[in-house]
């Protein structure tokens, strides 16, 4: 097996490695491109930035996982799966709340987009994150390699978000607000960008943080979060036994990055639940 290089250093203030979108170039240019296409986001997860910082890593998966995005099964059996999820709804905030929280209208439509960016593509992350583990497990493809895949046309691509708050230069009440929010990857803190996107209106935020941060530390909350994760994830099997076998020249990633990476889709396997359920909670309390 080909070595490749250790995973990136994590970078100061508690968040992880990633290669930017900005600076992504040639092969990871054009994956992200694909990425952004057939998840109908404008931007590329976290998740994904974090696996291209270590060498070959990305291009790995995604020529692996690549046809059921193109034929549309990982998008389109992630969100029937996610679809199922029932959650009990946040108190609905009028316009006028909205406005005394910060929120003006134009705020509203912006905030109502980040919560469909993440509704969107948070199952695909799940069903995603758990073909590549199981690769990297040892797991085979099942389908022929000649296999004709009818052609799948993606969701028309959701507006594009405001700048994500970086927690390094916010003030002292919206970075303690937002590592209350925060998950662990690495022995640092991890805050999802849902949190990060609406940080711009921090009296907004302290809403949002003060319904979502009980609701992240119950025991019945958390095993109810789980369940979606292992729902979504439970299809992979499935997904593995159609895709075709890996090219030849795709050498799997080291040992010591198959860990970083399993390792950081065991966080997302806790946060893509999250964004998925409080994602649908934030984004129906807001006003028409």
């Amino acid at each position: 097996m080909t070595q490749r290089g250790d995973t990136a250093a994590p970078p100061a203030g508690g968040m992880m490695a990633e290669l930017a979108e900005a600076d992504a170039r040639g092969e990871i240019a054009r994956i992200y491109d694909e990425l952004r296409v057939y998840c109908g986001v404008p931007y590329v997860s976290s998740l994904q930035r974090h696996v291209a910082t270590m060498p070959g890593c990305l291009e790995y998966a995604w020529a692996a996982v690549r046809p059921a995005f193109v034929d549309g099964t990982i998008p389109t059996t992630a969100w029937r799966l996610a679809s199922m999820v029932d959650v009990a709804p946040h108190p609905p905030l009028t316009a006028a709340a909205m406005r005394l929280l910060g929120v003006d209208a134009a705020g509203v439509r912006a905030i109502r987009n980040v919560c469909e960016n993440f509704v969107r593509v948070a199952p695909i992350n799940l069903l995603l994150a758990g073909c590549v583990e199981k690769l990297l497990g040892g797991a085979r493809t099942g389908g022929a390699a000649d296999t004709a895949r009818a052609p799948w046309s993606p969701l028309p691509m959701l507006e594009p978000m405001p700048a994500m708050v970086d927690l390094a230069r916010s003030s002292a009440d919206v970075r303690d607000t937002l590592l209350g929010l925060a998950t662990e990857i690495g022995g640092r803190p991890f805050v999802p960008g849902l949190y990060r996107l609406v940080a711009p209106w921090p009296a907004y935020l302290a809403h949002a943080a003060t319904l979502i941060r009980p609701a992240l530390r119950d025991e019945a909350a958390r095993r109810a979060r789980a369940e979606i994760a292992h729902r979504i994830i439970g299809a992979a099997d499935d997904v593995l036994a159609a895709l075709p076998p890996l090219p030849a020249d795709r050498a799997p990633p080291s040992p010591e990055q198959a860990s970083a990476i399993v390792a950081a889709i065991h966080t997302y396997r806790v946060t893509s639940p999250e964004m998925i359920v409080f994602g649908t909670l934030l984004r129906d309390a807001l006003p028409d």
